[in-house]
């Protein structure tokens, strides 16, 4: 489906922030995507326009039945230059997979990528070069419907915003600590955990402030019905190096297939290295730390790229991993992938698409 996008720019830009100190998702950019779905019609009117509020009635069903989905990713200012995306299309079809789980209608994903795009051009000026920073790209669809009663909207809203960032955890590519969250459940197989919804995280944050008050920077979630088999760490994917073998939770159900976890995976298998995508539980973990093979953790996703696991606190039993270092293939992923999504290292995959 083709569609023109129209483009009113701003007559008031803002003053830019300090580059070197942007912390992750506190500015935002000039201009902002609006499209609108309407019963009927479809998806219309696909415009760029000034950042702004929203107007929305107060009985707007998504605030009163969550009904919205989100996605993020990052645009990149090459080493020469070029603006750079990683894998766009992969974060516009998962988009797609979480609407048909929310019961929105599914967007076309090579136009959305276009918007990305076409958005990312106006915006150019705000992508920052300082090493480690991006350019944040945050589209969501949210039910606009102005209705008290639980069904699906018949109208919504697909936003893009943008926003500069420096690193998603203060400690950067350094170990963190995770706590083992061994009383709330962040999903089950047949919920919404592999869609990318906001009533997921609204649901974490509970254990991610007591986690945070224990002195922990995350916690490591396990699932939600014999409560030992691992799903993620945080928000990322999260993987286990164990006697020279990379293991990870496979996706089945209630985990979030991430772009930058199946990144992950293939640069690995081209490294010759043996990935495992099964079920793995904090006893195994455990064992393997007491036996002196567990070698390695760390969280894939798109915000921090790789987050090195130096210590696991489990039921106060601490696991410290790699001594509390980076590891030497957490640091060789991350070198990696930040090196071909700036431009650095050759693109052997297909992954990079350049904005024009």
């Amino acid at each position: 489906m083709s569609y023109e996008i129209r483009v009113e720019k701003t007559n008031m830009p803002k003053p830019k922030p300090d580059m070197t100190k942007l912390g992750f998702g506190n500015y935002f950019t000039d201009h902002m995507f609006i499209m609108d779905y309407t019963e009927g019609r479809g998806w219309h009117d696909p415009r760029i326009v000034p950042y702004q509020n929203l107007c929305l009635d107060p009985a707007t069903m998504v605030f009163h039945y969550g009904q919205a989905i989100f996605e993020g990713l990052k645009a990149y200012k090459a080493v020469d230059g070029r603006i750079l995306l990683f894998r766009p299309e992969q974060n516009m079809r998962r988009i797609n997979i979480s609407n048909e789980r929310m019961c929105i209608p599914p967007i076309d994903e090579e136009f959305a990528v276009k918007a990305v795009k076409e958005l990312v051009m106006v915006d150019k000026d705000w992508i920052p070069e300082e090493e480690g920073t991006s350019l944040y790209i945050r589209p969501f669809i949210i039910a606009t419907d102005p209705y008290l009663g639980v069904r699906p909207s018949h109208t919504y809203k697909f936003i893009i915003i943008l926003s500069p960032v420096g690193a998603y955890y203060p400690e950067g590519i350094n170990p963190v600590k995770i706590y083992v969250e061994s009383n709330y459940v962040r999903a089950v197989r047949g919920g919404t955990g592999y869609a990318k919804t906001p009533g997921n995280y609204a649901a974490s944050l509970k254990a991610q402030v007591e986690a945070h008050e224990k002195g922990y920077t995350q916690v490591l979630w396990l699932d939600g019905i014999e409560r030992k088999y691992i799903e993620e760490v945080g928000t990322m994917n999260v993987f286990f190096k164990i006697g020279g073998r990379v293991i990870t939770p496979a996706l089945q159900g209630s985990i979030l297939p991430g772009i930058t976890r199946d990144s992950t995976i293939q640069l690995l298998r081209s490294w010759g290295i043996e990935v495992e995508e099964r079920s793995i539980s904090i006893e195994e973990v455990y064992e393997a730390h007491q036996k002196g093979t567990l070698e390695e953790a760390f969280g894939t996703g798109t915000a921090a790229v790789i987050s090195p696991v130096g210590e696991l606190n489990w039921n106060g039993n601490i696991i410290t991993i790699n001594e509390g270092k980076t590891g030497p293939l957490s640091a060789r992923i991350y070198e990696t992938i930040t090196g071909i999504q700036y431009g650095k290292i050759e693109d052997k995959f297909g992954w990079i698409q350049e904005v024009k």
